[in-house]
């Protein structure tokens, strides 16, 4: 059994766009064998962004979010105060701040779990053990 960590994007993506993910990753999602991951920090970044106006969702309730990731059988990972706590270590980017990408990273590194993401900025990582998948 392998394990997964989606990006925010890739969640959303893979909730109400499936077009936008390439055949891998569709693969990979299919794949019973596999363990597909959602951090609570995409969970948070979601409602924050929409709240806010900077996000509008396309054929999906927000408020029904966890339902859809139990229907597809995605694995809900908690932010452990420890974690947050050690994500001190990820090292700085001058062009990537972004602080839910930067948690996410740092989960996916911790946990030793590749990342499924589109997301071109995330190349600068794998030399701090970041393993991407697109």
């Amino acid at each position: 059994m392998k394990k997964y960590l989606l990006d925010t994007h890739i969640l959303i993506w893979a909730i109400a766009k499936n077009d936008e993910l390439s055949a891998e990753v569709i693969e990979l999602l299919k794949n019973s064998r596999n363990s597909i991951f959602v951090s609570a920090v995409s969970l948070w970044e979601i409602a924050l962004k929409h709240s806010l106006g900077k996000l509008e969702l396309e054929n999906f309730e927000i408020n029904n979010l966890l339902d859809y990731c139990k229907k597809a059988e995605f694995e809900l990972l908690p932010l452990a105060p420890t974690t947050a706590l050690q994500s001190i270590n990820l090292s700085r980017k001058i062009n990537h701040k972004d602080p839910f990408d930067r948690m996410i990273i740092w989960q996916a590194i911790k946990y030793n779990m590749p990342l499924i993401s589109k997301d071109g900025l995330f190349e600068q990582y794998k030399q701090d053990g970041l393993q991407i998948i697109w």
